[in-house]
């Protein structure tokens, strides 16, 4: 386990408050991870983040490198293509503009930025049932059909889960993942 993945699992199982949910939907919210010093504190901390969720992905063929599509305006994707994972691959960004057809032949991650909700619901069924995870960073609600919506609090970032979004994609995202948005350790 590497280092980033050692301080994914250690942010995460900060105790917190558990907040009911209703069972009309399958949303779970993880423990909030701190976010550091500096003008670019919150890119920073999407760019682990996000790093974190790719660590714990797991393709259906091995990917060397994650094309990562960005779509919308993106506030803090500045830091996304610096990632790289344990397993040696690198992320590489692509724009994709709103109204392409076929995001899914050229992305392995879709990261949705500031969108109407009708694009973003679009672009997010364009990939549904294909090997694509899906992050928006301007969901709160988390309504849009994402796997993980990232939540930015003044001094922390955590995420909530979709877990109907994660049971119906082809990828698989690791259990330990899932438990932990759940609150189990």
């Amino acid at each position: 386990m590497g280092l980033r993945s050692l301080l994914f699992w250690l942010l995460l199982m900060t105790p917190t408050m558990t907040v009911a949910l209703p069972l009309a939907r399958p949303l779970a919210r993880p423990a909030a991870m701190p976010i550091g010093p500096g003008p670019d504190r919150m890119a920073a901390g999407v760019a682990r983040m996000v790093g974190s969720i790719l660590e714990f992905t797991r393709w259906p063929t091995a990917r060397p490198v994650v094309r990562m599509c960005m779509a919308g305006v993106v506030a803090h994707g500045d830091q996304l293509d610096e990632i790289s994972l344990t397993n040696g691959a690198r992320i590489a960004t692509v724009a994709l503009a709103a109204d392409e057809a076929a995001p899914a032949a050229r992305c392995d991650a879709l990261y949705l930025g500031s969108l109407d909700a009708a694009v973003r619901q679009r672009l997010i069924a364009a990939v549904r049932g294909n090997p694509v995870v899906t992050i928006a960073e301007d969901d709160r609600d988390c309504a849009g059909g994402a796997m993980f919506c990232l939540l930015f609090a003044p001094q922390t970032l955590s995420f909530q889960l979709n877990i109907d979004a994660v049971s119906r994609s082809t990828v698989r995202i690791d259990p330990r993942v899932l438990r932990v948005a759940k609150g189990g350790f």
